[in-house]
């Protein structure tokens, strides 16, 4: 078969979750020992971090817009390329793809009503309205629709009404980078690029709703009185909008407390991992929940939520909590701080759980929906 690949986002330089998934999800079909032809379709930009091999052929297809991009110019060189089949990775896809057609539904979160004060970007308000009108379009159309729990499966096919054999479930993995230790060099490079502190929390900040971000400043906002020399790190976020949100609670003093690195690329989040006291990632909804493992597997214990699809992820491994509740966050940060052989269990166990997802069973799983898939031309 000649199975395409989208990966629109996958070259540019500030990669989120969805573009990690398509990329392990490439590197490990590359390894895989088959027959197929993988065409992977890429936006042109700077981080080109995925190469040809013998059975992949990346694809640069020039373009403006996102949506033009998807709608015009990916189902033209589908059908140049003679795909047999072709794998929508991040939510959405050609409303005439022109082949038979799999997507990758990470989540329907842009379909549910939201609750609380939208901290949207412009260009995140407006991916949600490219999703609400394409995926129902969409999901008529395709041969097989994918998601990465089964949470968020029960969720899809709840939303758009859909039978239960209209969704696979394909787990993401984690990379074995994380299980590698950084050595001494790297990672004090790293703490003097990020300036980083000595004792600290980690939280990868987001102004996406969904992430919880009130509720945890809220929550580091009560810990800090008792615990004043550790500090929290929040990556990806400007500081003024914590300093907004510090300015609510009458504690922008706090300022001083807090570390904001920008933007930290993927290949220096493990020294990240491996230098900070606890991971935080207690969201109020998620698909999936990615960082939980990649934590893990870097010998961090993680508090998470109670909620959605991350007890699926994070199994006993993690300190689990109601993440509408700021006491119950800041109680079981002081816990996963101080109450040592509760700490170590968790980290324990937390080295094993990443064991359960692997890319190449993630890959294999895949490579079986995508031959089930009879080709139009058969």
């Amino acid at each position: 078969m000649k199975i395409g690949i989208e990966a629109q986002r996958l070259f540019r330089p500030k990669k989120h979750g969805m573009d990690v998934v398509a990329l392990e999800l490439v590197k490990a079909l590359q390894h895989l020992d088959t027959p197929h032809e993988y065409f992977v379709f890429v936006k042109p930009d700077e981080d080109v971090c995925l190469t040809d091999s013998p059975n992949c052929r990346i694809v640069p297809i020039p373009g403006s817009n996102y949506a033009t991009w998807e709608q015009i110019q990916l189902p033209s060189y589908a059908r140049k390329y003679g795909i047999d089949v072709l794998h929508c990775t991040a939510n959405t896809a050609p409303i005439w793809p022109g082949v038979p057609l799999v997507v990758t539904l990470h989540d329907v979160i842009f379909m549910e009503k939201m609750t609380g004060p939208n901290t949207q970007t412009s260009y995140q308000r407006f991916g949600n309205m490219y999703r609400r009108w394409v995926v129902p379009k969409i999901i008529k159309k395709c041969e097989k629709i994918v998601t990465v729990s089964h949470y968020e499966k029960e969720r899809i096919q709840k939303t758009l009404q859909l039978p239960d054999n209209a969704v696979e479930v394909a787990y993401n993995g984690v990379s074995n980078r994380f299980s590698t230790p950084p050595n001494m060099d790297e990672q004090l490079w790293v703490k003097e690029r990020f300036k980083l502190p000595e004792r600290f929390f980690f939280f990868l900040g987001n102004t996406d709703p969904k992430k919880n971000m009130p509720t945890v400043i809220k929550a580091y906002a009560q810990l800090a009185e008792s615990v004043p020399d550790v500090k929290l790190v929040i990556a990806d976020i400007a500081p003024e909008i914590i300093e907004a949100i510090l300015s609510t609670l009458g504690k922008r003093e706090l300022m001083a407390q807090m570390v904001f690195p920008g933007y930290i690329p993927g290949q220096y989040l493990p020294s990240v991992y491996h230098q900070c006291e606890v991971f935080l990632y207690p969201s109020l909804r998620e698909s999936f929940g990615l960082p939980i493992l990649e934590a893990m597997t870097c010998g961090v214990p993680v508090i998470t939520s109670n909620a959605a699809a991350m007890p699926e992820v994070a199994g006993d491994a993690a300190f689990l909590v109601d993440p509408t509740n700021a006491d119950d966050i800041t109680a079981t940060m002081k816990k996963a701080l101080l109450d040592l052989p509760l700490r170590q269990k968790k980290i324990a166990e937390g080295l094993k759980r990443p064991a359960l997802f692997t890319w190449e069973y993630t890959a294999r799983t895949m490579l079986h929906i995508y031959e089930q898939i009879k080709p139009s031309h058969d």
